[in-house]
């Protein structure tokens, strides 16, 4: 069995566990309300800001023996660089706060899972960096496109027109990137790797739906 099976059998409880949250089922089937669509994107900025620099510190800690990890990791860099900047626009197509996305902290969860992922590069393993990418790319493959549709009904908006561009162009995109990725994965077959990845890819799951709970994004429309 290759190890991407494996890492997608061993993760698809958390994966799952996500869609059972009432806000996630909701969001998927009824969308966001306008205010809760800012917020939302505002703790998605953070997010994808952080996205590139967590994979430069982990291809930094990649010495010779995971020069292919870090190859693909400058890739990915190359490719991902300058995407929150599409974040920033879509806050701004839909009347948020644009200034304050990058000067306000995200919510509680969000922060826990951004610190844990340069924990996990540089202080566990840096082959961690890939449960995180996996665990971003699936949301996005899977979940982006169906969303956004979801939420440009519930606001009255063209998903085409502006307030999208993220997340729609990321559900096409990142399903690209995860076939990539399973290539990738199939070649890695160091045990302390293996674990790395597996509880990465469980932390971030966890994160991801933490950010659908009380301390999440919706804790951003008081502030």
């Amino acid at each position: 069995m290759s190890f991407f099976i494996t890492l997608v059998e061993s993760s698809d409880v958390s994966r799952r566990a996500i869609e059972t949250l009432p806000k996630v089922h909701a969001m998927m089937n009824k969308g966001l309300t306008l205010p809760e669509y800012r917020a939302f994107l505002r703790d998605l900025y953070h997010i994808v800001w952080h996205f590139c620099p967590i994979m430069a510190a982990a291809a930094s800690r990649c010495d010779d023996r995971l020069r292919n990890i870090r190859y693909e990791l400058y890739e990915r860099i190359e490719e991902e660089k300058g995407h929150e900047t599409w974040v920033l626009e879509d806050i701004g197509s839909v009347g948020g706060d644009v200034p304050g996305a990058g000067t306000l902290p995200p919510s509680p969860p969000v922060q826990a899972m951004i610190g844990f992922n340069y924990y996990a590069a540089e202080r566990v393993h840096p082959c961690s960096v890939l449960g995180m990418l996996y665990v971003l790319e699936v949301i996005a493959s899977v979940y982006g496109g169906k969303v956004a549709d979801s939420i440009a009904r519930a606001i009255g908006r063209d998903p085409g027109k502006g307030g999208f561009r993220f997340l729609s162009s990321h559900a096409t995109m990142d399903a690209d990137h995860l076939a990539q990725l399973n290539v990738l994965l199939k070649t890695i077959a160091d045990p302390a790797a293996q674990t790395a990845i597996i509880d990465s890819t469980r932390v971030n799951f966890h994160q991801f739906g933490q950010l659908f709970g009380d301390g999440g994004f919706v804790s951003h429309l008081s502030r």
